[in-house]
């Protein structure tokens, strides 16, 4: 095992970003993927030696061992696995960085990063983005599809600008806008329900088998709780990731499945499949515009809320 290097309180003292550089973070990577230092210098076009002293000099930077050592190549110490993880982190913010910076050059005038739930991307937001885009052509929107509270979660850690999602309990660091509504369906066979029925209370779906979506989607949780309010469990055969999917699952007899209505009119193909308005006031849901300080947004990012929830108009009251 390698001695922890010693040096001058003073240095510790100092503050990270003067204690290393990031050549040398990005060597280390080379060598914590390649196992050796030898073919990490090769990676980086670098000589071995000078790859082994950036590495000691910054194991002596950081106060411990980052490597074994070893005939073959070497192994991460717990500090150097620590390491590789945050370097990562940052190398990949930077790659980031540079590419986002050259578009500006190119002409692109903003990024906004959005995250948003399924239910919001399959049913309203590629009509609302793409209005937006033709409005601010010059403006970059970075969409990604998460969990509700995965959106909740990257908007509070900064990760994203602003979010889409039914917003989860526990979110109240956030500040919300009223986005879209929707309301869930039980998606079953035509030859399962009488053609003149058009709604149904949840409970009564729960002796059928389930085609069920990710285990943490705010339908799942709804559908587990209003099971457990009624004393009953959910009866959950197939799990998908996709509306489409569960769709087609439920069309090859696989089960029954809840979706919002407006997502099935949109995905559900040529299936013969019907939808059955759910008639439980939760069944009803809300989708809403998160951000950690609406007013503190960058103006392109302001822009966007102002096009998905604008701010209501001010009511006017007779003299």
């Amino acid at each position: 095992m390698a001695d922890t290097p010693s040096r001058p309180l003073a240095a510790l003292e100092l503050p990270l970003s003067r204690r290393i550089d990031l050549t040398s973070l990005q060597l280390f990577v080379a060598v914590a993927e390649e196992g050796s230092i030898a073919r990490g210098a090769g990676r980086e076009f670098i000589a071995p030696s000078a790859v082994s002293k950036r590495v000691a000099e910054l194991e002596h930077a950081l106060g411990t061992p980052l490597l074994y050592r070893r005939p073959r190549g070497v192994e991460l110490t717990a500090a150097g696995q620590s390491l590789l993880h945050h370097a990562r982190s940052l190398l990949y913010g930077l790659q980031t960085m540079q590419s986002e910076l050259a578009e500006y050059a190119e002409g692109v005038r903003g990024h906004v990063r959005v995250h948003a739930s399924m239910s919001a991307i399959v049913q309203f937001l590629p009509e609302d983005l793409g209005g937006f885009a033709r409005q601010h052509p010059r403006v970059k929107i970075d969409l990604e599809e998460h969990l509700s509270s995965e959106v909740a979660r990257a908007v509070a850690e900064g990760a994203a600008d602003v979010g889409l999602c039914h917003r989860p309990a526990g979110a109240t660091a956030l500040q919300a806008r009223p986005y879209r509504q929707d309301h869930l369906a039980w998606i079953v066979p035509e030859s399962l329900v009488p053609p003149t029925q058009a709604a149904i209370n949840f409970v009564e779906t729960l002796d059928h088998d389930h085609v069920g979506l990710h285990v943490g989607s705010s339908i799942s949780l709804a559908m587990h709780r209003a099971a457990a309010r009624a004393g009953r469990t959910v009866r959950l055969r197939i799990r998908v990731t996709g509306l489409d999917a569960m769709c087609r699952m439920i069309a090859n007899g696989l089960g029954v499945g809840v979706m919002p209505e407006r997502a099935f009119e949109l995905v559900r193909g040529a299936s013969a499949l019907r939808a059955i308005r759910l008639a439980d006031d939760w069944a009803t849901r809300q989708i809403s515009l998160v951000a950690r300080d609406f007013d503190s947004l960058p103006p392109t990012a302001r822009a966007l809320v102002e096009h998905l929830a604008p701010t209501p108009a001010p009511t006017a009251h007779p003299a």
